[in-house]
């Protein structure tokens, strides 16, 4: 008898096992294999032990089933062993799987083992259906067909869940450091307020890339309760700092609305650019659909062609209503910011309004005139087809059905072309009435304007050398040395009667004030008064009379503060 070395091929004796068998060799991990074919069953080769031979079953045979694998699965069950089988020779053969950590068996034919990782399982259900034999025996007790399938085990368990939760963990890390470096930083600290502080402060207000943060700071201080007699100077001076960014934010609006003009009036382009193109598409259909060139078509080729009219028409429509609409809103706002202006200086937006106007009116006349030509090739058409009319022998009941409709259809095409031409006689007389209006307000503003020039020349004089005024009706005539503060006086712009009351009233104010009033104070005492008088009308009335009126500075630093005093008498006696 040869040896099994020969009569196996691939068998070592120094290992064991045969050498094809991968999945079994120990510190291998559990790589997938490709798919196999169902239709190509695995063969699977003789294995060799030192107590035992495990031979595998018939190829042809379905392999042996298993039941739902349990998670974290590590201990398998083991049944149909050899009743002689002890527990080294189960561990000789399960050896080969991996390390067993553990090896419960019954004292029936069947055993639990314990590996120490997940994959050793998978290499011990590849000997699930092999025969073991004991030795060379042929004794019944020394034989049985193993059948290896997945065992559940708490400890199993146990481990598994073990380390779902420390997944979950290291997941909840990771996703909490992932937030915290998405997490705006927090805002610095509010700094205590002290003088040194609101002197820092005082300069990044008037800071433009600081004005945000420093405007925090300040509401902070004044919520905090940090305004008192002795530090009121410094927040007033804080506050009338975050006042002066007023004019730069107004400035920056008119920069922005400036900017939103021109990206409209580009649209606004854009759209007559596109509507023109359009004008052009239906003047291309308008000429092939004339009769010199609709007779060579065919009735497919007609129809595609009225069909591609008409949608082309629908969308220059859109396109008119929405320009139209454009400039409506146009108009509106022109119309709401020149209410409060003079009669002279609306001429212009008038007048751009009446040639907006005039040409949205030319354009819908163009758009009409189109359509009564489209209506008309249609109703020529449908003649044509009339005079088609079934022959007199022909008895056809079709033809006779026809003949009615169509008939039907030129009235209507007749009542539309109608309608179309009154709407166009109706859109060429607001052209009209529009265009005499533009004529119109055009005489006007010539009229106007030269009305000016002559008011300037009679303004001017006809004495070079000696400057004539006029004043209330009366003209003064200054002699060439005459004194310059005089020339002023007489330039000097004229007081009304409430302006002169409330020059007395300011007087009075400042001269039982001989340290001065800044205008807060001043326009608060005179705002009880006269509730329609603002602070900057009250300074500009004050700045037009130095002679009365002077301002000084009082304070360092951040307590600086301009007051005005009344320097009347001073005036008189310099004069």
């Amino acid at each position: 008898m040869a040896s099994d070395s020969i009569c196996i091929q691939g068998f070592d004796p120094s290992l064991g096992i045969i050498g094809p068998i991968n999945p079994l060799m120990p510190g291998i991990s559990l790589v997938p294999r490709p798919p196999v074919p169902a239709e190509i069953p695995v063969v699977k080769e003789i294995i060799h032990c030192k107590s035992c031979t495990l031979f595998p079953q018939n190829p042809n045979l379905p392999p042996p089933s298993t039941r739902e694998r349990p998670p974290g699965c590590k201990t398998v069950f083991v049944g149909g062993l050899p009743e002689n089988a002890s527990e080294d020779i189960i561990r000789e053969v399960f050896d080969q799987c991996g390390e067993i950590v553990a090896v419960r068996k019954s004292k029936k034919n069947f055993c639990h083992i314990r590996f120490a990782e997940e994959y050793m399982v998978d290499k011990a259900l590849y000997l699930s259906g092999y025969r073991m034999r004991i030795g060379s025996s042929t004794d019944k007790k020394d034989s049985g067909r193993i059948h290896v399938d997945f065992a559940q085990a708490r400890d199993d368990l146990y481990e598994w869940e073990c380390r779902q939760r420390l997944l979950a963990r290291e997941e909840r890390h990771r996703r909490r450091v992932q937030e915290d470096l998405l997490r705006p930083p927090s805002p610095p600290p509010i700094m205590h307020y002290s003088e040194h502080e609101a002197a820092l402060l005082a300069e990044r207000l008037k800071d433009d890339g600081k004005f945000s943060e420093a405007t925090a700071v300040l509401v902070t201080w004044i919520e905090r309760g940090e305004v008192s007699r002795r530090s009121a100077n410094h927040f007033y001076s804080m506050i009338q700092s975050a006042n002066g960014h007023v004019r730069r934010l107004m400035s920056e609006k008119a920069q922005r609305e400036e900017e939103m003009e021109q990206a409209r009036e580009r649209f606004r382009n854009a759209l007559l650019a596109i509507l023109a193109q359009f004008e052009q598409i239906t003047a291309v259909f308008t000429a092939a659909t004339r009769q010199r060139a609709w007779d060579h078509f065919s009735k497919a080729q007609r129809k595609n062609i009225d069909m591609w009219r008409k949608q082309c028409e629908e969308l220059r429509n859109a396109h008119s209503e929405e320009i139209m609409g454009i400039r409506r809103e146009e108009e509106m706002e022109m119309s709401e910011d020149d209410s409060d202006e003079n009669p002279s200086k609306k001429m212009r937006p008038d007048d751009s309004a009446l040639a907006a106007q005039a040409c949205a009116l030319r354009e819908e006349n163009d758009s009409l005139r189109w359509q009564l030509d489209a209506y008309r090739n249609e109703v020529e058409l449908l003649k044509q087809e009339q005079s088609l009319a079934p022959r007199p022998g022909d008895s056809s009941p079709r033809g006779e059905q026809r003949l009615p409709f169509l008939q039907q259809s030129i009235l209507g095409m007749q009542q539309q072309l109608r309608g179309l031409q009154e709407e166009l006689k109706s859109k060429e007389q607001e052209m009209e009435r529009a265009k005499e209006e533009q004529r119109r307000l055009e005489g006007e503003l010539r009229a106007l304007r030269e009305k000016l020039l002559n008011h300037a020349d009679a303004v001017e004089g006809s004495h070079p050398d000696k400057p004539e005024k006029r004043m209330n009706g009366c003209t003064l005539t200054l002699p060439p040395t005459a004194d310059r503060s005089v020339q002023l006086a007489v330039r000097g712009p004229s007081i009304s009667e409430r302006e002169a009351l409330l020059l007395g009233i300011v007087s009075t104010f400042l001269h039982v004030h001989p340290f001065g009033a800044n205008i807060e104070y001043l326009w608060s005492y005179i705002q009880r008064l006269d509730s329609k008088i603002s602070a900057g009308e009250l300074e500009g009335l004050m700045v037009r009379l130095p002679h009365m009126f002077k301002q000084e500075f009082s304070g360092v630093g951040a307590t600086l503060e301009k007051r005005w005093k009344f320097c009347g008498f001073e005036g008189i006696q310099s004069m």
